[in-house]
């Protein structure tokens, strides 16, 4: 058990759990891009560690590029989705790759879409480290899921409460 902040968390998934998703995901990514161009955009700030520990498995050399948005509000997502830090590449004809520490309600990942709409992609696809189907409201598909958990709050490997423990190697969940 863990203490951020006024909080209580127990560990959900190791780091050797996650390094495992983690590579199986770089495999499929691999085979489907093997002879294509490849952007990753990663969404930060949850997905700092997901993406760069994705690329380091990765055999191809895809080129990576941050967005960054504000959803959620201590321990919930607001609803609303805040551009803090946009898109500065020329799309054009490039294969996309959003990457997403987290998906749960699909908020941010619609707020995404709708951005790469108009840019003139030629493919685009999701990969997300963990999916809550539970929570999920959007109808995108995820291309590639890492691990599917439950509606919980979960902090470590990227992800935070109140910005703090995002550099912890496991994922912990709140402790009820």
């Amino acid at each position: 058990m863990i203490q951020i902040r006024d909080k209580h968390f127990e560990e959900f998934l190791t780091e050797k759990d996650i390094q495992a998703y983690i590579k199986t995901l770089a495999q499929k990514i691999d085979e489907d891009y093997k002879d294509q161009e490849l952007l990753i955009l990663g969404i930060l700030n949850g997905s700092f560690l997901f993406v760069a520990d994705l690329a380091r498995f990765l055999t191809i050399d895809p080129e990576i590029s941050f967005l960054k948005f504000a959803s959620y509000e201590g321990t919930s997502s607001s609803g609303k989705v805040n551009d803090l830090i946009g898109l500065n590449e020329d799309l054009t004809g490039k294969h996309v790759l959003i990457v997403e520490d987290i998906v749960d309600s699909g908020t941010t990942l619609a707020h995404i879409m709708s951005l790469l709409k108009n840019k003139g992609v030629g493919s685009v696809k999701v990969a997300t480290l963990f999916f809550k189907p539970e929570a999920y409201k959007q109808n995108i598909p995820l291309d590639y899921v890492g691990k599917e958990i439950p509606k919980l709050f979960v902090v470590g490997y990227g992800m935070d409460y109140q910005g703090k423990g995002r550099n912890l190697t496991g994922l912990y969940q709140l402790k009820a």
